[in-house]
């Protein structure tokens, strides 16, 4: 029997592991594996976990439609697969490959189970435009990029003439099977994940390319003026579906118009490109907090920065808009970050975690690369002496402040000036805190240097 899980591709177009599946010709049996090590700590309640395991419930209902059939499993991988090639021989487990720790540490164990049983192990990269390997051929390098720019221009001459087009197919052609009820009872999803978690239902209303059509019509042109605007809806907001894998980044390219309008919109494409590299090629990239050591770091004024009560205007409105929605504009995600990391001397790893349960669009990689770069740490990081101003921000993207007043009410009847200004009670002077970071993180990264 041949086992295909599902991991961040929860669609049913473009999987070139489908593709592979067509041309063996063989019944397969379907899953999407939920790992009770990922939905710890009550994660299926928060933005992160509802928005994933909407997306999952929308692709059981596309399976459904399909007229075929995707068990949704919860346990340990390799445990819910030797339970299962007990009852009904496996002979060939095909998944798509990932970057992050987990995914690695994952991987690992099911392709040693397979050693161990006899089991053939098939995988497939499918998560970038091109793979870091094919990428450094077509740029003749033997040492990875370390700075975006040049990155860029190489990657973006590359995708000119070799990005790859998204396969059409779905579900077409493939022969899902049933699963033996013992197993699918023993590894049945509690009620308080799916059941009982009334946000599912918003599974139905998900069109994700629709969504990405609108923004490609309605918004792209203006994209590159008014993208930075933080408190109207310029961006795609497709990051969602591309995160989870509801669209696949090949889709997202293809659908783009080739004229120059859309290559604002590219670069940013490039960047998620970028980020993934260095998930590649960095040794450090998911370690760097092991190789910084500073006692002039605290967690002192999390919970403050947290619960949007720092009393700096349009920090708290960001943070409030997070709680509460699971959406931060990405340059209010910049300005958060440093004025955490840098302004209140947090360490980074305590706003990736927050972030990683209250961002309904959170990937491991992409929010890593944020952090590092708000931080001043890894490749092509903000300069450590580069600390956004809250209030610069505010004044310059959002002027009439009415996105504080929309999220932080007890500042509604400040007039347009005093509202973007640290209030009485900030829990932090900007300019003093500002000067004092620039001194820490230069020591730091001095000594992180030797």
């Amino acid at each position: 029997m041949h086992v295909f899980i599902h991991r961040k591709d929860l669609r049913i177009t473009d999987m070139p592991a489908f593709d592979y599946l067509r041309q063996l010709g063989t019944p397969s049996l379907h899953l999407l594996i939920l790992d009770p090590l990922i939905l710890k700590k009550n994660r299926h309640l928060e933005h992160s976990g509802v928005q994933f395991l909407q997306v999952a419930q929308r692709l059981q209902n596309l399976y459904t439609s399909n007229n075929q059939q995707l068990h949704m499993i919860y346990g340990d991988p390799v445990e819910v697969l030797t339970r299962l090639h007990a009852l009904q021989r496996i002979t060939e487990v095909i998944f798509h490959q990932d970057v992050t720790p987990y995914a690695r540490h994952r991987d690992r164990a099911i392709q040693a189970w397979s050693k161990q049983y006899g089991v053939t192990c098939t995988t497939f990269a499918e998560h970038m435009m091109t793979s870091p390997d094919e990428f450094d051929a077509f740029a003749g390098r033997t040492e990875p990029y370390k700075v975006y720019t040049p990155f860029w221009k190489k990657w973006r001459e590359m995708m000119s003439s070799y990005a790859t087009p998204p396969s059409k197919q779905g579900l077409d052609g493939l022969h899902t099977l049933d699963a033996p009820a013992e197993w699918t009872n023993q590894y049945a999803v509690p009620d308080e994940i799916i059941a009982l978690n009334p946000k599912l239902t918003d599974a139905s209303a998900m069109e994700p390319m629709v969504e990405l059509q609108t923004f490609i019509q309605q918004r792209l042109r203006m994209y590159e003026t008014a993208r930075d605007d933080f408190a109207h809806a310029h961006t795609s907001g497709i990051s969602k579906y591309l995160n989870t894998g509801a669209l696949s980044i090949r889709e997202v390219w293809a659908a783009l118009p080739s004229d120059m309008v859309a290559e604002p919109w590219r670069r940013q494409l490039a960047w998620r490109e970028f980020y993934y590299y260095q998930a590649y090629r960095d040794p450090q990239f998911f370690n760097y907090e092991k190789t910084l050591q500073s006692e002039k770091l605290s967690d002192q004024h999390f919970a403050a920065w947290a619960k949007g009560e720092t009393g700096i205007p349009i920090i708290d409105a960001a943070m409030r808009h997070l709680n509460a929605t699971g959406e931060m504009h990405n340059r209010l995600r910049m300005v958060t970050a440093m004025f955490l990391t840098k302004n209140l001397l947090c360490p980074f790893q305590l706003g990736e975690t927050y972030f990683r349960y209250k961002l309904r669009d959170y990937d491991n990689t992409l929010n890593r690369g944020g952090w590092l770069w708000s931080s001043s740490i890894g490749f092509d990081a903000a300069p450590y002496f580069r600390i956004m101003s809250p209030v610069l921000q505010s004044q310059r993207f959002n002027p009439s402040g009415d996105y504080i007043r929309k999220w932080v009410p007890e500042f509604a009847h400040l007039s347009n000036k005093e509202i973007h200004l640290p209030q009485p009670h900030a829990i932090v002077d900007l300019k003093s805190s500002r000067a004092y970071a620039i001194e820490v993180y230069g020591e730091l990264l001095k000594t992180k240097s030797e």
